[in-house]
């Protein structure tokens, strides 16, 4: 197992979540590259998108945003849900920085700093989803109630 993906096993243990990663050379960076690969709807990929909300007065922190892959991100409701006045992506090393993972890679949980966490309504829809678990080659399943457990997350209509 990675280092990265053993690291994310242990965060989510932590929290009372077993994860049980599966590993995809092929790589599962986009929503259709890790629905293709695991056979599943693209709907019940989970991306997890790292985004600067940012207030008028110019004082910004990331936020997470947890998105079926079959949606696109209304980014003004996750301003909305997050109490800010827009949004902006997280850069490549924010995203590091607040999750201490690479982008593509990022899972919904077990970040290196705690962040506020805004899960797609969409995802209730299925019963079972899949998410990254800290490299771009390796996914889990859970329960979209796990998902908002295990996330701390809101449950918010963050599709366009």
């Amino acid at each position: 197992m990675h280092p990265t993906t053993a690291a994310f096993v242990e965060a989510a243990a932590a929290l009372g979540l077993r994860v049980e990663p599966r590993r995809f050379p092929e790589g599962t960076r986009t929503a259709e590259d890790a629905a293709a690969a695991i056979g599943v709807d693209v709907g019940q990929i989970v991306k997890s998108l790292a985004f600067r909300a940012v207030r008028d007065d110019g004082s910004g922190f990331v936020v997470m945003a947890l998105v079926s892959g079959r949606n696109r991100l209304d980014e003004a409701a996750l301003a909305l849900a997050a109490g800010a006045d827009h949004t902006e992506r997280a850069d490549a090393a924010e995203v590091r920085a607040a999750t201490g993972y690479a982008i593509g890679g990022v899972p919904p949980f077990g970040h290196a700093t705690a962040l506020p966490v805004f899960v797609d309504r969409d995802l209730l829809g299925y019963d079972e989803v899949w998410a990254a678990a800290g490299t771009p080659h390796d996914v889990f399943p859970l329960t979209p109630d796990e998902l908002v457990r295990g996330s701390g997350g809101t449950l918010a209509d963050l599709a366009r």
